[in-house]
């Protein structure tokens, strides 16, 4: 899978607003049959940062998604609210899904 992480810093005055911001393109992706998750969350140490957790089954799923409408309407709509270019980390990992913790495994209740 390509696993993808994001860095969004968001003008303050859009900080509180940004799941509203992303919330089409958010949906749209999610419905991208190759999308295996897109998750936002907010920093506890800054809340003009967001992080965008997000995967896609292959290299196809994730050319589809960047050659999609929403992904281009997202490139128009999207920059004018954020303080700076996001910052992304991109790999390609031999994966389809989260793997457990061990060093923090949970012991099963009985």
């Amino acid at each position: 899978m390509i696993f993808i992480t994001a860095k969004f810093r968001v003008r303050p005055e859009h900080a509180d607003d940004w799941p509203r911001i992303t919330a089409e393109f958010t949906e749209a992706t999610r419905a991208e049959p190759g999308c295996l998750w897109f998750d936002w969350s907010r920093s506890l140490d800054d809340p003009t940062e967001y992080v965008l957790v997000e995967a896609f089954r292959d290299d196809e799923a994730g050319g589809a998604h960047v050659g999609s409408a929403h992904f281009r309407a997202a490139q128009e709509t999207l920059p004018p609210h954020l303080a700076e270019t996001p910052r992304i980390v991109n790999a390609t990992v031999p994966q389809t899904d989260w793997s457990l913790l061990g060093e923090m495994a949970v012991p099963e209740s009985r």
